[in-house]
């Protein structure tokens, strides 16, 4: 029973290093990466739509993201939610595309980004420290309803914390990798 405990926190755990991953990626560290644009969304004939759904976006060159609309009437559309954006980044529209230059970073956009990366990386961490807390709190449960015993509860919420360590250190590696990309470029 307890191997099922630790089997779906393992699963859960996963998923939240995923969606750590997967915000990362949309932290501008200097170099184009066409997921930058990820979160942005456009008012697409009145519902709002992730602008990969609308739009080629591609990274033709280190320094530039192009947006090719596959549809020209949501160009301005496009470059209206990229301005808004918290990314910082100024589009050019040409008339068929619209071009993201991707600036050199300052020192100080730097300790910002870093900072951000922490950030992630520290709500993961709660994440995790939360789904540990609901792993112990079902074995807790089956030591109280006698379907464990004491010793088997203890073994079981040691081996919560072992697979939770596991998992902090993967986060932190992620973070560590993330920031040393900024710092570096």
């Amino acid at each position: 029973m307890t191997l099922d405990v630790h089997k779906e926190l393992e699963k859960d755990m996963e998923k939240t290093i995923d969606s750590c991953s997967n915000e990362l990626t949309s932290v501008r560290a200097g170099r184009a990466n066409p997921s930058l644009l990820d979160r942005i969304s456009i008012d697409y004939y009145g519902a709002q739509t992730p602008l990969n759904q609308v739009a080629n976006v591609s990274a033709p060159e280190p320094r530039l993201i192009v947006v090719q609309p596959w549809d020209a009437n949501v160009l301005a559309d496009i470059e209206k939610s990229i301005s808004q954006s918290d990314l910082g980044l100024n589009p050019s529209n040409d008339g068929k595309v619209i071009r993201l230059q991707i600036p050199q970073l300052t020192e100080e956009r730097r300790k910002d980004l870093s900072k951000q990366v922490k950030n992630i990386g520290e709500n993961s961490k709660i994440a995790l420290r939360n789904q540990r807390r609901d792993a112990n709190d079902t074995i807790k449960k089956m030591g109280k309803s006698s379907d464990l015993t004491e010793d088997e509860v203890k073994q079981a919420e040691n081996k919560v914390q072992e697979i939770t360590d596991k998992f902090v250190a993967k986060i932190d590696t992620i973070v560590e990798d993330k920031e040393k990309e900024i710092m570096e470029i």
